[in-house]
């Protein structure tokens, strides 16, 4: 083990009176290139269920991939794959995995390029960032699949940020991802070409950038910013990072503040994407523009009394996002949100080679009632239901979730996620 990554793991706090629970503090490393994970302790802190497995897999797109997995042990079944979002692990999957492997499936969920203990990527922020653009990631996922020795996966889910990537991956390549559900984060489709301009259609008009969302949102009263603006900056790590309130207490206000457990989530559809309609969304996505992600979220941590009824999220299990995040950082995890999102010329330029493409197999989308992140792009929703995915089956709001649905209602996911596949023709394992 590294001096390195053996500084960036063993950095934590004082031991604080949580059940013996150490909470992890942010640190400072010098080093450009993520560190070699080998020699660090089990994955889960020891918290993963009994059944479910970690492994590496190497040459994975330029990767050596940090994956869990279940339902491994028997060979010939088919495959699902399940990608995380931000600022979440492939442990984030740990409560719908066995379902789906008691169900007859190879369930694999790898820590996806920027998280975690997957190797291969460059944590600087002046990195290139290339290696994030959606059709990279696509690749990682394509590569994943290739290397288990799968042609095909019966079904890839994507959670948030992970969204994006299984639904992009369903879009370019429906042979390999034979159906898609799509978790809290809508897909609305490729961005559009201009389309037969040279007989007098007028051009399609452009959407609001983040920026120019920025500028309307800084005159409100009091002025706010997009949280999506505010990940993209330089300064974005070192806030979350180095939280004056510990890195423990910063993942668990922030996993609280966005879900069912905090009682002012109550989402709505909004009228179109301006600063008044934005400005209706709590403060983790439409922030007070003169604070950053680690004082925003403070005000809402929750009580102690709260703390030890949260059944779904444990001091235990906050702790290893906390000490997995104090070793990599943030900032391969946030370079998705400068080129994946908003108007980045070169990614909207890759993306708009599948303009008019839709997402042909079978979809499902998955959500909490009380995430906000169903509504944060206004329409989104309703074009991903009428023409972005031409077979959609399901659409789910579950009762008790927020914005961390597999992990506040993992028994409800994995019955719609298992009965998904069910409703498929029956899956093949193409090894």
């Amino acid at each position: 083990m590294s001096d390195l990554s053996r500084r960036g793991f063993l950095v934590t706090a004082s031991a604080a009176a949580m059940g013996g629970v150490t909470l992890a503090q942010g640190v400072t490393r010098t080093g450009a290139v993520r560190p070699d994970g080998a020699g660090l302790p089990p994955y889960g802190n020891s918290t993963i269920p009994p059944g479910i497995r970690a492994r590496t897999v190497a040459n994975v797109n330029g990767l050596t991939v940090h994956m869990l997995e279940a339902g491994y042990e028997t060979a010939g079944r088919p495959a699902v794959l399940l990608l995380h979002g931000f600022p979440e692990l492939a442990y984030s999957w740990r409560k719908v995995m066995l379902p789906l492997a008691a169900a007859g499936y190879h369930v694999i969920a790898p820590d996806q390029r920027g998280y975690g203990r997957t190797t291969g990527w460059d944590d600087a922020y002046d990195a290139d960032p290339d290696p994030f653009r959606i059709l990279n990631m696509v690749r990682d996922a394509m590569g994943l699949v290739y290397a288990l020795g799968y042609r095909s996966v019966a079904m890839v889910v994507g959670h948030d940020a992970g969204a994006p990537v299984a639904s992009w991956a369903a879009l370019i390549r429906p042979d390999i991802f034979r159906s898609v559900t799509i978790m809290s984060s809508p897909f609305d489709g490729p961005p559009a070409l201009p389309f037969d301009t040279a007989n007098g259609a007028p051009p399609p008009r452009p959407a609001p950038t983040d920026d120019e969302l920025d500028a309307e949102l800084a005159k409100l009263n009091p002025p706010r910013k997009y949280y999506q603006n505010y990940q993209r900056t330089r300064g974005a790590n070192d806030d979350m990072l180095h939280a004056p309130q510990g890195l423990h207490a910063f993942f668990r206000a922030y996993y609280h503040y966005k879900s069912a457990d905090w009682k002012g989530n109550a989402p709505r559809p909004l009228k179109a994407r301006t600063a008044a309609e934005m400005a209706q969304i709590p403060t983790y996505y439409v922030m007070e523009r003169d604070k950053g992600m680690a004082e925003t979220v403070a005000p809402f941590m929750p009580s102690a009394s709260e703390i030890a009824a949260c059944r779904w999220l444990t001091e235990a299990e906050v702790e290893v996002y906390a000490t997995e995040y104090a070793r990599t950082q943030f900032t391969g995890a946030l370079q998705g949100y400068r080129v994946r999102r908003g108007s980045n010329p070169k990614s909207l330029a890759e993306m708009r080679t599948f303009s008019g493409r839709t997402i042909d197999v079978p979809s499902m989308f998955v959500a909490g009632k009380s995430d906000w992140g169903v509504y944060q792009t206004p329409g989104a929703v309703d074009r991903m239901r009428t023409s972005a995915c031409t077979r959609m089956v399901g659409f789910h709001l579950l009762d008790g979730a927020g914005h961390w649905v597999q992990q506040e209602q993992p028994e409800q996911v994995s019955r719609l996620l298992v009965q998904f596949l069910r409703d498929q023709p029956a899956p093949r394992a193409t090894q």
